[in-house]
């Protein structure tokens, strides 16, 4: 990239960032006043600075049911979207996605063996959290012993172990009660934040974090990275160990988002493309980017979802009509897409 194009590219990042945070803000009023039992945004805005709602059933609505909802659609789409520009740049593939490892595959089997079980919500979600971390854990055992390139027969690990799952996921399917078992194990499929809780928050928000920090921190180390191997080596980079942490951060916040969400596709492929598309390939921008948007479009989508029809749409299905003809835009536009 020429020091033209970086001056210009430094330039969109410094004015499109604080744009994004206030659009963010704007979003969270917007979203937490939105619903079936609307809430006035000035009275959120002054619930806000201290003053309590007049209303108790307003208050109970707003903390027990709006504002963890509204939490979590932020994190999950941060997460996803962060793990998305992570994979992106680790694997030096424009088409990698969160899923990529078989995290999601891995939480669909944990979540549709709890629901198998009749466990409680919080169990599906702890179930669908381990799996996916142990399916994880599996495919990089799996990657590490392949022959030839480690990043391609990580990434072959990975497709084989999540067919495997999807097998085992289709056996639970096909064993569940049909009235009352399988309905709940493909809604949860789809992708929801409906029944979302305070002690999903308790539950996802510490992992999630835990992954994006590292990746927020070591985004010029993905830039150093994406120069090949043998160049980041003379910068003094320990390549190994510097993608297995991107790797296992964006491991982490995928099982931590899709745990208490659900499968949602799309969003951690689309997002750090349509970021690029604004400021550059440099990870310095793109990393921070990336989480902002993903948090705006999963708190969009989501407010589309249950407010749309009197009967809510699943998450994943709208993100999965959105981002499919979203990339196609993408990919066809003038300009590589990577």
């Amino acid at each position: 990239m020429k020091s033209n194009d970086l001056k210009i590219t430094a330039f969109k990042a410094k004015s499109f960032f604080p744009l994004l945070i206030l659009f963010l803000g704007a979003a969270l009023v917007l979203s937490l006043s939105l619903g079936r039992y609307p809430i006035p945004p000035l009275a959120i805005l002054g619930r806000i600075f201290g003053h309590p709602f007049e209303n108790p059933r307003m208050e109970a609505v707003f903390f027990n049911v709006r504002l963890p909802r509204v939490i979590l659609s932020c994190f999950v789409g941060c997460c996803l979207a962060a793990a998305g520009a992570g994979y992106q740049g680790v694997f030096q593939n424009p088409l990698a996605a969160p899923d990529i490892l078989g995290a999601s595959s891995g939480a669909a089997l944990g979540a549709s063996a709890a629901i198998l079980l009749q466990l409680p919500r919080f169990m599906i979600t702890v179930f669908a959290f381990v799996a996916s971390l142990l399916t994880i854990i599996l495919v990089m055992f799996i990657g590490d012993k392949s022959q030839g390139k480690k990043v391609i027969g990580l990434i072959l690990a990975g497709l084989m172990v999540s067919s495997l799952i999807s097998a085992g996921n289709s056996f639970i399917k096909l064993v569940a009660d049909p009235n009352k078992v399988l309905p709940e194990i493909v809604y949860w499929l789809m992708g929801s934040l409906a029944k979302t809780t305070p002690r999903d928050i308790a539950f996802a928000i510490p992992p999630m974090l835990l992954g994006l920090i590292p990746l927020f921190f070591f985004r010029w180390r993905i830039n150093v990275l994406t120069m090949g191997d043998d160049e980041a080596q003379s910068m003094g980079i320990n390549v190994k160990r510097t993608r297995v942490i991107i790797i296992m951060c964006s491991t982490l916040v995928t099982a931590a988002a899709v745990s208490v969400s659900g499968i949602i596709g799309w969003a951690g492929l689309v997002i750090p493309h349509l970021c690029r598309r604004i400021t550059g390939n440099d990870y310095r921008n793109l990393m921070p980017g990336s989480m902002l948007i993903g948090a705006i479009f999963l708190l969009l989508v989501d407010n589309i979802s249950r407010n749309l029809f009197a009967t809510e749409i699943p998450v994943g299905i709208l993100t999965s009509l959105i981002g499919a003809p979203f990339f196609l835009w993408l990919v066809t536009r003038k300009g590589d897409l990577w």
